[in-house]
């Protein structure tokens, strides 16, 4: 039989309506491979009993000819994603064993078009990291490593030695299992960088769609006005097919755009012939590694060739959006983690008053990251320091959008910036002791969530330690299809990554 691990999203959708294999099949070869890569910490719950059900309802479904567009195809969900009946933790023990009684509106919107739940992925806490380290759950481990490294299982779930890689975060699990073949696409966020910053240290391709076009309903909250929910895959025709279901105005969300989704899957082979790519002049920050700029200027390269004039622009407010970035979104989850009180639900730690149970709850229940970042939210809010902080950082946010309207009114159709300022670093050598370090891995990714604009990372080459580098692509608001268009013009100039042996379940 046909190596079912190996096949694209399309390939195996492919497959199953021309019954060349079955969904329980497919979906088998799926659960077996994640329980043989629980070494990699990607899945926090697998549920297959309820994909091997949801598998046997789809072959159903397409005996009779019948199905949607994602029919018997396995997907992995991000655990901040509302699973009816499934436990959501947000990886935070703060929401303990939380069951909930209804599905995010994408969730719902894939099983809809016979998408098939493998179980739900790691991520950083209430997404907030850039490594997946600060989960509950423990870190995720990446399926790469570096040329040369004696990093090794020591059995199915045993502990790992030797030096090993963040997969990047927030959205590490999804992909870390993307990447290492564990489900054929998989549900993520993306609040500062969470699906492009982990898609470029894992090989990946992952897409921020614009604000509005996924809803958030059913999706725990970091920070509303920047959260918006993508897909990572292994290409960029996987991710259109994922972002087609995922995507539909919501009235249940009122910032959901009410516009109608197009095929994204047409749009990959548009090319980028009279397109005009503009190059920022401020993404070029000082200590930048040497094949960071090489890949940059082979990507510019790339659409060259295919036909596209690249010009140089100016993002002048670039350099104020990561500090605007860290007040906006901490101010933003100290107001909307402040519903975990121990009372309705998740954990509660008992104290000798409700508010010693406050307290106990919350200081037990949320991880140190968490805490720093609602400790930094409450502190830009509070009295006398919300004009000085909060509001100046909101008015940047206006200057840094502003910025890319003037772009895309010179005739700059998108934008072409490194998706990370390096590629993965190993689990534990950034932030234990200055979390701003940690924080400048964001540095090319935020100012797309403050301006909320789409943005696709799409793997490009390799460092000289053979570890995935990525480009990102900087859209028109609700122009996902010209992302799509000049992310398949890269991908098909840098070629299909190859992942290394399979060293995790060794």
């Amino acid at each position: 039989m046909t190596d079912l691990l190996h096949l694209t999203l399309a390939e195996a959708a492919h497959g199953l309506r021309s019954k060349t294999f079955t969904s329980v099949e497919l979906t088998g070869a799926y659960l077996d491979a994640a329980a043989k890569a629980r070494a990699l910490n990607a899945f926090v719950l697998e549920t297959p009993e309820k994909a091997l059900a949801m598998a046997a309802a789809s072959d159903g479904r397409l005996a009779k000819g019948e199905g949607g567009p994602l029919e018997g195809v396995p997907l992995g969900i991000k655990d901040l994603f509302c699973t009816e009946g499934v436990r959501t933790t947000a990886c935070s023990r703060i929401l303990g064993n939380f069951v909930p009684p209804y599905e995010s509106t994408v969730t719902s919107q894939l099983w809809r078009d016979g998408a098939v739940m493998l179980g739900k992925l790691n991520n950083d806490e209430f997404a907030m990291g850039s490594s997946n380290e600060t989960s509950c759950f423990g870190p995720v481990v990446s399926p790469w490593r570096r040329a040369g490294s004696n990093v090794h299982a020591a059995g199915s779930g045993g502990a790992i030695a030797g030096t090993h890689l963040v997969p990047g975060g927030s959205s590490g699990g999804s992909a870390a299992a993307v990447a290492a073949r564990l489900c054929l696409g998989a549900t993520a966020t993306d609040t500062g960088g969470s699906i492009r910053q982990p898609a470029a240290f894992t090989g990946t391709v992952g897409i921020k769609p614009t604000y509005g076009r996924c809803s958030r309903w059913g999706i725990v909250a970091f920070a509303s006005s920047l959260d918006q929910a993508g897909p990572i895959a292994r290409n960029v025709e996987d991710c259109a097919i994922l972002l087609r279901s995922m995507a539909g105005h919501d009235p249940k969300d009122t910032t959901s755009a009410d516009l109608p989704v197009p095929d994204f899957a047409a749009a990959i082979r548009r090319g980028v012939r009279g397109l005009t790519i503009g190059i920022p002049k401020e993404y070029r920050i000082a200590g930048m590694p040497g094949e960071i700029e090489a890949l940059w200027e082979q990507g510019s390269a790339w659409l060259r060739e295919a036909g596209a004039t690249v010009v140089d622009i100016s993002l002048p407010h670039t350099k104020y959006a990561l500090p605007a970035y860290y007040i906006v979104a901490p101010a933003e989850a100290s107001s909307n983690l402040a519903r975990y009180d121990g009372v309705r639900y998740g954990l509660r730690v008992p104290g000798s008053d409700i508010a010693a149970m406050y307290e106990k709850t919350r200081a037990e229940g949320f991880g140190r990251e968490v805490q720093r970042r609602i400790m930094i939210g409450t502190y830009v809010l509070s009295a006398g320091y919300y004009d000085a902080y909060y509001v100046r950082a909101q008015k940047i946010r206006t200057l840094i959008k502003q910025d890319f309207e003037q772009a895309y009114a010179r005739g700059v159709d998108a934008i072409l910036t490194p998706a990370t300022p390096s590629a993965a670093f190993g689990i534990g050598q950034k932030g234990s002791d200055d979390p701003v370090e940690m924080y400048l891995n964001d540095v090319f990714t935020v100012t797309v969530n403050m301006a909320g604009l789409p943005g696709i990372a799409v793997p490009a080459g390799y460092d000289g330690e053979g570890l995935p580098l990525g480009l990102q692509l900087i859209g028109r608001p609700f122009d996902e299809e010209t992302l799509f268009a000049a992310g398949q013009v890269i991908e098909d100039a840098a070629g299909r990554v190859t992942l290394p042996r399979t060293w995790w379940s060794s």
